[in-house]
């Protein structure tokens, strides 16, 4: 297989540990994609996974959209970003969509209870170009809010936070 490939994992994407994995798909060819397919863009086969959270990635664009759904939070800046995959990558660009965290009062991220729409944390400012990480955040909106059954999905996912 190749040097990116990580343990396997579950369906719901935790390998043997508990800490969650942000995985994307790796094809015979080499290159990676994410969100993950069965085929690769080039028609190669899928070969393994690699774990994103292992890449640092830069913004190449963000909008924060004040009139956001029931639960999430309001303002929400969102950023797409493009992994920097390593000197040897030949492949066409990584890239995701995804929340920009909040700090907390301490600085750090928001995220593990919750409830970010009413504590006050501000989300990290972003431009163009900042480097970024992702980092795992354990409900991305508030699950009651909605019309959907709380259980009816995973609320849990990757938010980017500046690398300073």
């Amino acid at each position: 297989m190749s040097d990116h490939e990580t343990t396997d994992t579950d369906a719901d994407g935790q390998g043997d540990s508990a800490e969650p994995t942000f995985e994307a798909a790796e094809y015979a060819d080499g290159t990676v994609t994410y969100p993950s397919h069965a085929v690769g863009p080039n028609g190669a086969e899928r070969v393994g996974t690699v774990d994103l959270r292992e890449y640092e990635a830069r913004v190449v664009t963000w909008t924060t959209s004040t009139a956001t759904p029931p639960g999430v939070r309001e303002p929400n800046t969102l950023a797409i970003v493009e992994f920097e995959m390593g000197d040897d990558y030949d492949g066409p660009p990584v890239r995701a969509l995804g929340q920009i965290a909040e700090r907390d009062e301490a600085g750090g991220v928001t995220g593990d209870d919750g409830d970010d729409s009413d504590n006050g944390g501000d989300q990290f400012s972003v431009d163009i170009g900042d480097r970024i990480e992702p980092v795992y955040a354990d409900e991305l909106r508030e699950p009651g809010a909605g019309i959907r059954e709380p259980e009816s999905q995973d609320w849990d996912g990757f938010q980017f936070r500046p690398v300073e």
